[in-house]
Formats: structure tokens, sequence, C-alpha cells
């Protein structure tokens, strides 16, 4: 007496069972690829030396904090104008100084711009649209003696305010 009339595979039953473990080995696969594609940007080859300078740029921030130094920075995207201003003790601070924004997660997109504030302490300079992210702000003179930093949440915040704090 034959139970099955049909052949396994002509049933839907076996199929279905096979969907969960067939789903599980291709989005092991996709995730591999993914891990595997691309470098992490996150991780330093020069860890010791990165750890060595912090103690130079600690004096750099404490130079800042003696000059009383603060930055306000706001980005326009109607215009493409990217405009603040440079302050030592409530007064201009003149010279070039260099900017950069550096992207939380994506390397490429990191930006560094020399700005050169006028006798008011303000400058302006034309930037492309930047991308929705959480930037690191850091500004520092040309010959890096001092040196003020934060964050930035574009475009939750459409303008941030850097302010020297006194370090230990």
């Amino acid at each position: 007496m034959r139970f099955f009339v049909t052949p396994w595979y002509a049933h839907r039953w076996p199929w279905f069972l096979m969907i969960g473990p067939v789903a599980v080995v291709l989005a092991g696969i996709v995730t591999g690829w993914i891990a595997f594609a691309q470098q992490d940007a996150l991780v330093v080859d020069d860890y010791y030396k990165q750890g060595k300078a912090i103690n130079q740029d600690l004096r750099r921030d404490r130079a800042a904090a003696a000059m009383a130094l603060s930055f306000a920075l706001r980005y326009d995207p109607a215009t493409g104008k990217l405009a603040g201003s440079l302050l030592a003790k409530g007064q201009p601070l003149t010279g070039a100084a260099q900017l950069r924004l550096v992207h939380s997660t994506r390397p490429e997109l990191d930006m560094r711009i020399v700005i050169e504030p006028d006798s008011r302490g303000d400058f302006a300079i034309d930037l492309p649209m930047l991308e929705r992210a959480r930037w690191q702000v850091q500004v520092e003179d040309m010959q890096r003696n001092w040196r003020l930093q934060g964050g930035w949440k574009w475009p939750q915040e459409q303008a941030v305010q850097l302010k020297a704090d006194p370090v230990q």
C-alpha cells in the first residue's frame, strides 16, 4: 500500500519549511560580504603615536583657553555659504586658521578648509551641501599653537558655537 502518491518535492510544506534556513544562509552571506567588502575607517594603525600626542593636544587646548577663544559657525544651505567668526577675549582674531569638518563615519567626506577672518573676525566661504550627520568641528591656527573642537549635528543645529574650556 502506498501512502504518498506524489513525490516529496511536489508538496508545499517541505518548501515552506526550507524558507527559514535558506533565508538565514543568505543573510549570513550578505552580512559577511558587508563586513569584508569595506575597511573599517574607525580603527587607526598608529594608536600608540596618537596616544602620545594627547599631551600635545592638551597643550593646544590650554593655549586656546588662555586666549579665551570662541568660534561661531553657521551654514545656510539656500546660499551654500558657510560663515562664522573667530574671537579672542571678545576681540576679532585675524590671520589664517584651519577649519576641519570631520564626518562621524565616512572619512571620504572630511573637509579641511583654510579660513581667513577679516578685521571684524568674520569669514564666509562657499561650501557644497553638507551631508546629514554629526560632524566633528576643529579649528586651529596654521602653526598649530591652539585648538578649539566640538560636535555639530547638521541639520538639527543650524549653527555651532565653540568656546575654549579651561583644561586641567
